[in-house]
C-alpha cells in the first residue's frame, strides 16, 4: 500500500493514545482478576479485528489478509514469549500486584525497539532482495532449534539475564527490594535501580530476542512495513492482558513449541520460494489466503492435542492409583 506519511503519523497517534488509556486504566497497581484480563483481552482483539476491517476499504482484500496472518503469527509467538514470562517474574520475584505494571512497560519497550527491527528489515529487503534466502534460512533453522528445545524440556529451564541486563546492573546498582513501583532510589547518597526497573528491563530486552525470529516471519507474509508494525503493535499490546488470561493453561500448551515451529519452518519455505522467485526462477508461489488457512489450522491442532494430552497426564495418577 502506498501510505503516506499523514497516516503513518496518525497510527502512531492513534496507538500512542490507546497505550496512555490502558496506562491511565491499569496506573493503581492491583492484582489482576481473570474476570478483567479477559475483557480488556476481547478488547484489543476487538481492535485490531476493526483495524483490518478498515484495511479493507482502505486497501482492499490483499493487505487485509496480509495484516491477519502476520497478526495471528505475531500473536502465537507472542504466546511463547509468555513461558520466559513467567520464569523472569519468579526469577525476580515481582509482587502480584505490580506485575501488570511491569508487563506494561516493558511491552512498550519491546515495541518502541521492535520499530527499529522492522525500519531496518524493510530497508534491507528494499536493497537486498537475495535477504529473503538469509531469512528463510534462520526461520527453517529457528524452527528446528524450537523442536529440539522442546525435546529438551526448555520450558523448564531458569531464566538467565543478558549481558546488557548484567552491565546496567553493575553500572548502577540494584536495591534489595522493591520500593513500590519507584524505578530508582537514593541509597547512602547514591542513586541505584529498583528491582522494578531491572524486570522492565529484562521483559523489554527479552521480547527483542524474540523479534529476531517474528520480524522475518511477518516479512514472509508481507513486505509492507505499515503492515508489519501495526501487526506487531496489535500483537503486543494485548500480551499483558494475555499473560494473566492464560497464565494457567501456558503448563498445559505442551505441545505450542511444535506448532510455532511448524509455522516458522512454513513460513521460511515460503520466503525461499519468494527469493527464488524474485531470481527469475519458475517456482510455485503460496498464496496469502492458504498462508492464513495453514497457520490457523496449525494453531487449532496444536491447542486441541495440547489439552488432550494434559488431560491424560491430569488423569494417568487417578488410574494408576
Amino acid at each position: 500500500m502506498n501510505i503516506s506519511l499523514t497516516v503513518w503519523l496518525l497510527t502512531i497517534a492513534a496507538l500512542c493514545a490507546l497505550v496512555g488509556a490502558d496506562f491511565l486504566i491499569g496506573r493503581k497497581p492491583h492484582d489482576v482478576s481473570l474476570k478483567e484480563a479477559g475483557v480488556w483481552t476481547v478488547v484489543w482483539v476487538v481492535l485490531a479485528c476493526l483495524f483490518g476491517l478498515g484495511l479493507f476499504f482502505y486497501g482492499g482484500s490483499g493487505p487485509t489478509g496480509e495484516f491477519f496472518a502476520g497478526y495471528i503469527t505475531e500473536k502465537s509467538l507472542s504466546v511463547d514469549n509468555l513461558f520466559v514470562f513467567v520464569l523472569i517474574m519468579g526469577k525476580f520475584a515481582v509482587p502480584s500486584q505490580y506485575q501488570q505494571r511491569v508487563l506494561m512497560v516493558g511491552v512498550l519497550v519491546a515495541l518502541v525497539l521492535r520499530a527499529g527491527f522492522i525500519a531496518a528489515g524493510a530497508a534491507i529487503i528494499s536493497t537486498f532482495s537475495w535477504v529473503f534466502y538469509l531469512f528463510g534460512a534462520f526461520l527453517i533453522w529457528t524452527a528446528w532449534k524450537l523442536v529440539q528445545d522442546a525435546r529438551k524440556g526448555h520450558g523448564n529451564d531458569e531464566y538467565e539475564e543478558n549481558k546488557l541486563l548484567k552491565i546496567a546492573e553493575r553500572r548502577f546498582g540494584v536495591a534489595d527490594r522493591y520500593h513500590g513501583t519507584k524505578l530508582f532510589i537514593t541509597e547512602n547518597g547514591k542513586r541505584i535501580m529498583t528491582p522494578m526497573l531491572v524486570v522492565m528491563l529484562a521483559i523489554g530486552s527479552t521480547d527483542v530476542l524474540f523479534a529476531l525470529d517474528s520480524i522475518p516471519a511477518i516479512y514472509g507474509l508481507t513486505q509492507d512495513p505499515y503492515i508489519v508494525f501495526t501487526a506487531n503493535a496489535f500483537a503486543l499490546m494485548g500480551l499483558r492482558q494475555l499473560y494473566f488470561l492464560i497464565g494457567g493453561l501456558l503448563k498445559k500448551l505442551v505441545h505450542l513449541s511444535y506448532g510455532l515451529s511448524v509455522i516458522l519452518g512454513f513460513i521460511g519455505v515460503k520466503l525461499v520460494l519468494h527469493a527464488l522467485h524474485e531470481s527469475g526462477v519458475h517456482v510455485p508461489q503460496i498464496s496469502i489466503p492458504f498462508s492464513l488457512g495453514f497457520i490457523v489450522l496449525v494453531l487449532a491442532v496444536t491447542t486441541f492435542t495440547s489439552l488432550w494430552a494434559a488431560r491424560a497426564a491430569d488423569e494417568e495418577p487417578a488410574v494408576k492409583s
